[in-house]
């Protein structure tokens, strides 16, 4: 696994705990993870996990812990 690829397994798990709570739309979890726009964020975690941000938000997914990946 690349350095790179690490990284963004780290910024989608921390996108889903941001999820997870709910307090936060799409847009603002975008701007606090650093990417330019929601639509970059959307693609990359779709790539990822393979559910939009928003089919994640409506399933029973289950989290692993940062420290597990």
């Amino acid at each position: 696994m690349t350095i790179e690829r690490f990284i963004i397994q780290q910024k989608v798990e921390k996108i889903k705990e941001l999820l997870d709570y709910g307090e936060l739309n799409l847009n603002e979890i975008a701007y606090q993870m650093g990417y330019s726009r929601s639509a970059h964020l959307s693609t990359q975690f779709k790539s990822v996990t393979g559910l939009t941000p928003s089919q994640y938000r409506s399933s029973e997914q289950q989290r692993k812990p940062i420290d597990k990946i």
